[in-house]
């Protein structure tokens, strides 16, 4: 459904893909962080988990954001679209 020039599916479409990639680049960041902590890298182990941290909060703010345009985007459910 387009919203305000905007089609609110593909909106949230990028909004998964987003999150997805987020997603990815955390468990390469755990993945390196196990690799520092088994080198006995303990400063470069604590940015690494410090920065895992971040990323969760970005994800819970990218599923924030899909909730708010779910929420947003249903205002506008009973708009149709005519061929003219």
């Amino acid at each position: 459904m387009c919203t305000n020039g905007v089609n609110a599916n593909q909106l949230r479409g990028s909004i998964e893909q987003i999150d997805e990639a987020v997603a990815l680049t955390r468990r390469w960041t755990h993945r390196c962080l196990h690799n520092a902590e088994d080198a006995q890298l303990s400063k470069t182990a604590a940015k690494l988990k410090e920065t895992q941290g971040m990323l969760d909060e970005v994800r819970a703010l990218i599923e924030e954001a899909r909730y708010i345009v779910e929420q947003e985007s249903a205002h506008f459910d009973n708009v149709t679209v005519e061929l003219v």
